[in-house]
């Protein structure tokens, strides 16, 4: 099976890498119950079967050896069994733009090892032609087409190209939450016969209290109380609502806390977040992306995760919270109340009152926080990366197994 490893190297990665590397690192190790390591053998001599391990061919568009090396040790694949990607010799602007509005190179003009996988799976839309093997593609929501001022125009035609080709070509269709496919449903030419929800997982390990002390140290952050935010700055993620909210909440003298802001930049960013951090001064901090060994700890250091997006196919940042006993306020719309169910406090987006009230009950009731946080992590052991792989590789022995071409 052949998996386009590329978003690991694209800036910035966000969720969608992260969805990769967990395919990418379980896929090869799942054994006949679809847990842990295995050998399993695929049907017909091919790679995957119904309960076997998945031999993995991974792929990125041109880049240095260094390069791609630092993006598997990024995301913890160095040394990883059966990560050791074909590099393409096209770039990735002009490989993705050939797909998308010629049909061509196939993956097999471009590498010998990659002309007798059984199956292709584009991890997002960047779909490669279809040639005699099954396609699966993951379009994570509908996000481009429901908010397409939100994204730079590169962005809209991109997405828009890479979801059509996924209508026409793919055998099947991945999203990660149920609703994620409605939105394609209604928003989209795919239809619901092909699309298979499998929700993501997240890391199920607890960050210990060394750790914690360890990533305070590395980014300054002293003894300070803090409330956490986690995501790519973009609009959709809704930060300036946060921000205004956070500073009605600190204007109270009795709560000392900071907001610290965690992730890379994205795209669109503007004005208003910077003039609303202003305001703020040092209550808020930024510290742009952070290694993937330090998140746990911050999330379990943070006295409340907040999260006001505006549009999510998923919600990672809310489960990994969660996997932390982290209690957690969220955005009041589809894709987290899927993944949050009752286990965390949901308020509409765009209410910076209802925000800053939520916010305030929530950092003076540590009884309330505990009480969510042991709620979320009940919830979060419902998603394993394990489960995730598994269930993706069930998508594959369908599409292996029959034609589902069609609406």
């Amino acid at each position: 099976m052949a998996l386009n490893l590329e978003q690991l190297l694209t800036p910035p990665p966000g969720g969608i890498g992260r969805y990769t590397a967990e395919l990418a690192r379980l896929l090869p190790r799942l054994d006949r119950s679809g847990l842990g390591d295995g050998d399993g053998d695929g049907a017909d001599g091919g790679a995957v079967d119904d309960g076997g391990a998945v031999d993995v061919v991974p792929f990125v568009a041109r880049h240095g050896r260094e390069r791609v090396a630092g993006a598997l040790r990024d995301f913890g694949l160095d040394g990883a069994e059966g990560v050791e990607p074909v590099v393409l010799p096209l770039p990735r602007p002009v490989l993705y733009d050939a797909w998308h509005v010629l049909g061509w190179p196939s993956l097999g003009v471009l590498s010998a090892r990659l002309r007798d996988v059984d199956l292709v799976h584009a991890p997002m839309v960047a779909v490669p032609p279809r040639r005699d093997v099954p396609l699966v593609v993951t379009v994570h929501d509908a996000a481009p087409v429901l908010f397409p001022h939100t994204f730079p125009r590169r962005g809209r035609w991109f997405h828009a190209r890479g979801i059509a080709a996924a209508a026409r070509h793919a055998d099947l269709v991945i999203t990660v939450s149920n609703a994620a496919a409605d939105e394609l449903v209604a928003h989209t030419p795919i239809g619901r016969a092909r699309i298979r929800v499998v929700h993501n997982g997240v890391d199920q390990r607890e960050a210990r209290d060394r750790e914690v002390a360890a990533a305070r140290a590395v980014l300054g952050l002293g003894e300070d109380p803090y409330v956490l935010w986690v995501g790519t700055l973009e609009p959709r993620k809704n930060l300036p609502t946060l921000l205004a909210a956070f500073r009605k909440v600190v204007a109270a003298p009795d709560l000392p806390h900071r907001l610290l802001i965690v992730g890379p930049a994205g795209w669109r960013e503007n004005d208003e977040v910077a003039r609303a951090a202003h305001l703020l001064g040092d209550r808020v901090r930024f510290v742009g992306a952070v290694r993937g060994d330090q998140m746990a700890a911050l999330y379990r250091g943070a006295d409340l995760f907040a999260f006001p997006s505006r549009h999510e196919g998923f919600g990672l940042p809310v489960l990994e919270a969660m996997a932390q006993r982290r209690a957690v306020v969220a955005a009041d719309i589809p894709a987290i109340r899927e993944v949050a169910g009752d286990a965390a406090t949901l308020i509409p987006p765009d209410d910076i009152d209802l925000w800053a009230g939520a916010l305030t009950w929530l950092l003076h009731g540590p009884a309330v926080r505990r009480e969510l946080g042991e709620r979320g992590r009940v919830r979060a052991t419902q998603f394993s990366w394990d489960r995730c792989a598994a269930a993706t590789r069930a998508v594959y022995a369908e599409a292996i197994g029959g034609a589902i071409l069609g609406p």
